[in-house]
């Protein structure tokens, strides 16, 4: 099967609302008529209004970083699925490594930070179901830290994040959800997995995904690798058979960069 490619600039802290509205004004004609290529930006909070009022009629959609699975209520400093589409969402990443408080760079300066950013595979699993419910698709998030790939066990790691991460899904939610696939170590920090090895993972996933679903879900899943793509070695990730596309941290804050991605998926 066929997958359209998916790139996705996560913008994580950063970026003003003004600077957020720049960004993707420069963006706009950098990208215009690409028609093949799912392209979405995903700013903070504060500028997602502002920010997908900037992207009306062009074929950039816009994703949240995060949600909640309430749809309202005392849940203080939470995010309903309900207040992202009605800021114009259509995507929302779940269970990206640093709301699970798995950190790449500052973890040997922050020691064990889980306590304090506690995402866990289950509260990944509800948030994606309800973010379902209210009309938004997941970027469903999974990786190993540098401590567990040497020790042999990026593997069983994954797997136990994608078997509580993905239960419970009708197939049809199966099928348009997208997931991610992002090594802790890096993310942020220049190091990027081999493509060899990046295409080995996702395709681990896919296998995951089929026994879960069957082989037709997992023909159509699309499944992104995150950590340090650049504009550099977008096109040799992107040319692997099981790697369907990007979560792109840094680059994306670049128009230029961003862009370039986009057209090495196209």
């Amino acid at each position: 099967m066929s997958r359209k490619p998916f790139i996705a600039g996560n913008w994580k802290m950063n970026k003003t609302i003004d600077e957020g509205i720049a960004l993707v004004n420069e963006l706009k004609p950098l990208v215009a008529g690409i028609d093949n290529v799912d392209i979405a930006v995903c700013p903070t909070f504060v500028a997602l209004a502002k920010v997908g009022d900037a992207i009306k009629g062009s074929n950039i959609t816009i994703g949240g970083q995060n949600t909640f699975w309430k749809e309202s209520g005392a849940w203080t400093s939470q995010v309903s699925p309900k207040f992202l589409v009605d800021a114009g969402c259509k995507w929302v990443i779940i269970g990206h490594s640093e709301t699970r408080g798995r950190f790449g760079t500052v973890d040997d300066e922050l020691g064990k930070v889980l306590d304090y950013f506690g995402e866990k595979d289950v509260t990944v699993n509800m948030k994606a179901k309800f973010a379902f419910e209210n009309g938004l698709i997941p970027i469903i998030a999974c990786g190993e830290m540098l401590a567990e790939r040497e020790a042999g066990k990026t593997d069983e790691v994954i797997a136990a994040q994608m078997k509580t991460d993905l239960a419970g899904f009708t197939k049809d939610q199966a099928m348009k959800m997208v997931i991610a696939y992002e090594p802790v170590w890096a993310i942020g920090t220049g190091k990027t997995c081999d493509s060899d090895e990046a295409d080995r993972v996702c395709g681990l996933i896919r296998g995951i995904v089929k026994e879960m679903y069957g082989a037709d879900v997992a023909d159509a899943v699309r499944i992104q690798y995150g950590g340090s793509m650049n504009e550099k070695n977008a096109a040799e990730l992107l040319g692997k058979p099981n790697i369907d596309g990007g979560l792109v941290g840094g680059a994306a804050l670049v128009a230029e960069k961003f862009a370039t991605i986009i057209k090495s998926a196209k």
